[in-house]
């Protein structure tokens, strides 16, 4: 008889990692405690009992000095506050892929995105991943849940939704699952989250129980991942069976039997695995022919290798050691390496890199050398767990240490924002940079370096490989060379591009590229302004040139208003005397109004001017905000004035008798007070003395050139 056992049989990577972190912990002396079980398998869970490890419900419940390992299912972000709340020390085996369901509903849901999650509402890693939503969220288990979700809540078709899924969820279901989805939310946004592991495991259970006439799974009972595979294996194939331990085996259960499948949960230790397959080879088989079903499933199952077989290839290897591994296959959790000697190496996407958005898929290929460390090695399965960013490490930080000692300028990325500072890395080491080094100014946001390459030099080295470093030295002194620069290069006329650093109520400065300069009130707007925001704000980019310097006091006046944007030549180019022009009345006077010909330019209209009649004040025809048309009867350019006249267009023809009514229409000045102070004066003056009186009060328009000295 046929034993075919499924090449993904046992350990998934973050179950292997999870039960390796606690025996590393016991070996280096530490009392531990697990929150919940490590894995679902009893018999691991009871032999690490043994060896004094305790279960424990609540963080609350460690002990003084214990350290509290975290399974791979991972928990709400609330255990962690807690136990960091309660000083206990924390070692988190939480899955890669499990994490990275949790940065996404953390993400999304913050945004005010649905989250709805495909898995077992009572699982613990369904569990946590609630625990990591910070808004409205869903369990659902099955088709029919998700169909009824979206039937009794009609917003989903209006509000952002995401889909996740449980990483042991039955691929086939959530397959489906996507497409019901997508009628009804259009814009959804889905995360296929289902293990890669778990994938090709229920894909090969598929293939084997549609192949074999028995099908044994092996794993906990109370293990999701487990019960996903007895589900697949019993669709197609009536003789499925879940066993615990080798024990379980009955004779009968292989009656008629040409061909047996075996599968394994990823919680079921590569011990069990070995001894129910020697168990149904002595129940099945002749005594000659155990021996080559041993030998054929030693070739599918590592577990199987004969200790001694390795024992030879693997003695001159040791941890620490640095070698060179070829690349053979990659995941988005680990990178598989061959090293030679028989021995298969195992790259974890923590261990390839110190920077935590490193994506192993896109930079690591096939055949790729890799410089690697050996953190341990598995004599009996002729495994060995390495690492890159050991190695990358070792070497960065000799050129950390031989930068402090020769002032040397590194570069880095700012990863994280953390308390007190930001942490940048440089040659795969860890640089912490404290605020008060950051930035230039302590008021800059250390928010805008995150994800930003920087520069600094390393100014302390301290205990356990600790760096710390210096942005600001390095900027203050880039500032200085440019200043320099600057000084001995600029002249009047140059122009810049700069930005504006800060406002005062008498201009703007602005930063041109290593010194200030001062751009006055009086060049920011050919118009009148009273302050510079009405023009510019801080941050904005500008074009200026230079308009003076004072190298003894270090100041540069700047320039920013263009000839061209000046009204008055924009009014020599485009109007004219008898112009008619629609004008808007802005203030008036007692001797008459003015009014906006262009933004920059007010003509008077005299109080003669205004209508066809005699009038007492200009308030008995017009209105501020009026706009009317006027002609325009003079323009003096050298005194910046204009004249406009509505009464020509109403009498086009002077009459005499009108003639001693009409003043010197030139001569006017922007009012100085309100109209309800012009009121108060007497109205009844002729028409020379209304002249008299406003050029007495005239004063010619002070230019911005003159404003500004």
């Amino acid at each position: 008889m046929k034993i075919t056992l499924a090449d993904t049989a046992g350990f998934c990577f973050g179950v292997n990692r999870a039960v390796n972190m606690v025996y590393d912990l016991l070996t280096e002396g530490k009392k531990v405690c697990t929150l919940g079980p490590i894995i679902h398998n009893p018999q691991l869970v009871e032999e690490l009992r043994q060896k004094g490890v305790r279960i424990v419900d609540d963080p609350k419940e460690a002990s003084r000095g214990e350290t509290l390992v975290i399974r791979s299912h991972g928990v709400a972000k609330s255990v962690f506050d807690t136990a960091e709340r309660l000083g206990i020390k924390v070692a988190d085996a939480t899955c890669p892929f499990v994490s990275k369901i949790h940065r996404i509903v953390s993400e999304k849901s913050s945004e005010g995105y649905i989250t709805v999650i495909a898995g077992d509402r009572n699982h613990q890693e369904v569990k946590g991943i609630i625990g990591n939503c910070f808004g409205e969220y869903y369990v659902v288990s099955d088709l029919d849940e998700l169909d009824c979700l979206l039937s009794e809540n009609c917003n989903f078709e209006q509000k952002p939704v995401i889909l996740v899924s449980q990483t042991t969820f039955n691929a086939e279901i959530w397959t489906k699952m996507q497409k019901n989805l997508k009628k009804v939310c259009t814009n959804a946004e889905i995360f296929d989250t289902i293990c890669n592991a778990t994938s090709s495991r229920q894909a090969e259970a598929e293939k084997l129980s549609k192949h074999n006439d028995v099908i044994i799974v092996i794993g906990g009972r109370h293990s999701s991942n487990t019960a996903k595979l007895y589900d697949v294996c019993s669709k197609n194939c009536e003789n499925t069976f879940l066993i615990e331990t080798a024990d379980e085996l009955a004779t009968d259960t292989f009656k008629n039997c040409s061909c047996v499948g075996v599968v394994a949960g990823a919680s079921t230790p590569a011990g069990i695995i070995k001894e129910v397959i020697k168990t149904m080879s002595e129940i099945l088989q002749p005594v000659e022919e155990q021996m080559e079903v041993k030998e054929s499933v030693q070739k599918s199952f590592d577990e199987m290798t004969d200790e001694e077989a390795f024992e030879a290839s693997l003695s001159s290897l040791t941890d620490d050691q640095k070698v060179e591994g070829t690349v053979i296959a990659v995941n988005p959790t680990e990178i598989t390496v061959d090293i030679g000697r028989g021995v298969t190496g195992y790259v974890s996407a923590a261990e390839y890199s110190s920077d935590p958005d490193a994506n192993i898929m896109d930079e690591v290929k096939v055949n790729d050398k890799l410089n690697l460390i050996i953190m341990k090695i598995s004599d009996q399965e002729g495994t060995a767990m390495l690492s890159k960013r050991r190695y990358d490490a070792i070497a960065g930080w000799d050129k950390i240490v031989a930068a402090k000692d020769s002032g040397e300028i590194l570069t880095g990325f700012v990863k994280d924002v953390i308390k007190g500072g930001v942490v940048a890395y440089s040659n795969n080491v860890r640089v912490f940079i404290p605020a008060s080094q950051a930035t230039a100014s302590k008021n800059d946001s250390l928010e805008d370096l995150k994800g930003k390459e920087v520069s600094f030099r390393i100014i302390e080295i301290g205990r356990g490989r600790r760096a710390v470093g210096s942005i600001r030295s390095v900027l203050r002194e880039q500032r200085k060379a440019a200043e320099d620069k600057i000084w001995a290069e600029i002249a009047v006329g140059d122009r810049f591009t700069g930005t504006v650093k800060s406002l005062t109520s008498y201009g703007a400065f602005v930063d041109i590229g290593g010194v200030d300069g001062m751009i006055h009130i009086s060049e920011l707007s050919w118009s009148r302004i009273k302050n510079p925001s009405e023009v510019v704000l801080v941050g904005d980019t500008v074009e200026v040139y230079v308009k003076d310097i004072d190298r003894d006091k270090r100041k540069i006046s700047l320039g920013y208003k263009k000839p061209e944007d000046n009204p008055w030549e924009i009014l020599k180019n485009n109007y004219k005397v008898d112009d008619v022009v629609k004008v808007t009345i802005v203030s008036m006077t007692t001797y008459g109004a003015f009014a906006r010909i262009i933004p920059g330019i007010d003509g008077l209209i005299h109080i003669s001017q205004i209508a066809n009649k005699h009038i007492a004040k200009p308030q008995d025809e017009l209105t501020v905000g009026q706009e009317v048309e006027a002609k325009i009867t003079a323009i003096d350019f050298d005194k910046k004035r204009v004249s406009l006249s509505i009464r020509a267009l109403l009498e086009p023809e002077v009459k005499e008798e009108a003639a001693a009514d009409t003043a010197d229409e030139t001569v006017y000045e922007t009012p100085e007070q309100p109209v309800e102070k012009a009121e108060e004066e007497p109205v009844e003056k002729p028409a020379e003395e209304a002249a008299e009186t406003a050029e007495a009060q005239a004063e010619p328009e002070v230019n911005d050139t003159e404003t500004a000295e």
